[in-house]
């Protein structure tokens, strides 16, 4: 990680024009399409299910898709709207509106673009495994949730937010399942179920909508007493004009309240975004620039509010659908755009007669694909502090809130890092000898003989504030004759905190309070740069802190000897 330096925006459109060609054109426009195809139904539905119209999720996927080409840090990278954020998005509409939904999404963008900015692309990728599959998990679940009504036909109007009431209104309801509704639903699971059997290359959700919206349409000719609700239906006649850029009032009341829903968003974006580019690297054996990948993300979720849109991230499925079919640069996703932009202007009537029953099975195998089930029963035989951070981040995005899930989440996640970290730092005490080349690879070992009143100790692993409380609590247990000196050995020690060197400070204070020497050995150059800054030479003497143990031992023999020999005389 490196907060400084120039920013690492390299986008990869860039580096893919200089050396294109026709044949590389041919395979992006064959994969655009395709992907265009895929991702229709998806747009729709993800638009639907996180609350505003199909016609804000095509916005979104057509807008925001074509800036995570454009600017991106990955060669084949599909964004738009996705499952992950449909629970975070109806949260942030029912509290706070479409605009506050705007403001958050602008936010997170914002937050996106300082990330790649300071060169934090990285460490995005360290976030602990089980928090994303709790979080993936328990988003996958509620998407399942939400979709029941619209699949059994429950007609209800009135749902309510939290997962366990709306079950018990499902439950409560469950005599009203409208059987022709049921039936729609029914069959489209199977369609999208069964056709990758007949062939991987074939968008099982579009041919279900196809065949299903064509069965409904005749079904209604047929017999028009038979009622199942369409997209027409809820939302009217969709528009087929792209929306004019609008403005929001920003306050500082409202950046409050909306910054902790900005910040979910935004890491929900960062995890997916780079999730998505390794998988993808993995298959297609290129590197993706992290950073520029989240200032790429950022951009799209800055410009995407102001018509309207919903978040954008990287969409595993959809860039996947992109790579098998021979996309292999950001061409093939602003060719994408262009196919739902087609769509969007001229077939939008056609997509008013698509059931709702159907769009609700499209997610409903979402939810399934996103659940990860077999990860889950996998990471169930890790130590109990994985299965215990999954399981606190399942049952928080479930229940409660996914902001609450993931703060809690990376909250847990660090004081169990920390905990494994001051487990494997160890404190070890040597009195009388000491093996210079102990803990080594080294071949040939230096004892050095430590005097009577030398005591060494030696720390190994990051001084910082867990690991300084360890040591404080240590010293004072081995506090039996007080020695002439104490050698903290640091050679093993790559950094140093605050809180350390102000222990380090006591430490000094107390030990020449009671006429103790202390010397330190081993001092990096980073940690010697701390100790100085913190006037650590002035307190102990900068020839107290030695480069290595055999000086530091000469030195502190030095000072035993000349204190016993004083002692004796007097």
């Amino acid at each position: 990680m490196n907060l400084s330096g120039t920013i690492d925006f390299r986008p990869k459109l860039i580096s893919a024009l200089s050396h294109y060609s026709l044949s590389r054109f041919k395979d992006d426009l064959i994969a655009g399409i395709v992907v265009g195809i895929v991702a229709l139904p998806l747009a729709i539905a993800f638009g639907i299910a996180s609350g505003v119209s199909p016609t804000i999720g095509l916005i979104t996927a057509i807008i925001g898709g074509f800036l995570v080409s454009a600017f991106g840090g990955n060669s084949v990278q599909i964004g738009g709207p996705t499952g992950a954020f449909i629970v975070i998005v109806y949260s942030i509409i029912q509290n706070y509106g479409l605009q506050g939904l705007a403001i958050a999404t602008l936010m997170a963008g914002l937050i996106l673009i300082l990330l790649g900015i300071f060169h934090l692309g990285t460490v995005i990728k360290f976030i602990p495994y089980p928090i994303v599959v709790g979080f993936t998990s328990g988003i996958a679940l509620t998407i399942f949730s939400t979709q029941i009504n619209d699949f059994l036909g429950l007609g209800l109007t009135d749902v309510p937010s939290d997962f366990l009431s709306k079950w018990g209104v499902y439950l409560s309801n469950i005599a009203n399942i409208d059987l022709p509704t049921l039936g729609v639903g029914v069959v489209s699971l199977l369609i999208i179920i069964l056709t990758p059997m007949i062939s991987k290359k074939l968008p099982g959700s579009l041919i279900a909508i196809i065949i299903v919206t064509a069965a409904v349409y005749l079904l209604k000719a047929t017999f028009p007493e038979i009622a199942v609700e369409t997209i027409g239906d809820r939302f009217g006649n969709l528009p087929t004009d792209i929306p004019q850029p609008k403005g929001f009032e920003l306050s500082m009341n409202t950046i409050n309240i909306l910054l902790p829903s900005a910040f979910t968003i935004a890491i929900l974006c960062a995890i997916e975004s780079l999730l998505s580019a390794t998988v993808a690297d993995g298959v297609t054996g290129s590197h993706t620039n992290s950073n520029t990948e989240l200032i790429g993300q950022g951009i799209a979720n800055v410009v995407v509010p102001f018509f309207g849109g919903i978040p954008v991230t990287g969409a595993i499925a959809r860039t996947m659908t992109n790579i098998t079919n021979g996309g292999r640069t950001p061409v093939a996703g602003i060719i994408h755009t262009v196919v739902l932009l087609l769509i969007f202007l001229f077939l939008m009537p056609l997509i008013n007669m698509v059931p709702m029953a159907c769009l609700a099975a499209v997610l409903i195998v979402v939810s399934y694909n996103m659940s990860g089930w077999r990860t889950v029963v996998g990471i169930f035989k890790s130590p109990k502090s994985d299965i215990s951070v999954l399981l606190v981040t399942f049952l928080l995005t479930v229940i409660f809130d996914l902001t609450i899930a993931i703060e809690i989440g990376l909250l847990l996640a660090i004081i169990l890092f920390l905990r494994r970290v001051m487990e494997n730092t160890q404190i070890k005490v040597y009195s009388e000898q000491l093996d210079v080349a102990e803990g080594t690879d080294a071949t040939t070992h230096e004892v050095l003989d430590v005097s009577r009143g030398v005591e060494v100790y030696e720390i190994d692993g990051p001084f910082f504030f867990g690991v300084a409380t360890k040591f404080d609590e240590m010293m004072r247990s081995t506090l039996g004759t007080k020695p002439i000196v104490r050698i903290i050995r640091m050679r093993k020690v790559p950094f140093i905190d605050s809180t350390a060197v102000h222990n380090l400070e006591i430490l000094i204070k107390s030990s020449q309070s009671d006429n103790i020497h202390i010397v330190l050995s081993g001092v990096n150059q980073q940690v010697r740069q701390v100790l100085l800054k913190a006037g650590i030479d002035t307190m102990i003497g900068e020839d107290h802190i030695c480069d290595n143990i055999s000086r530091a031992v000469v030195m502190a023999n030095r000072i035993a000897d000349k204190h016993r020999a004083r002692h004796h005389d007097a």
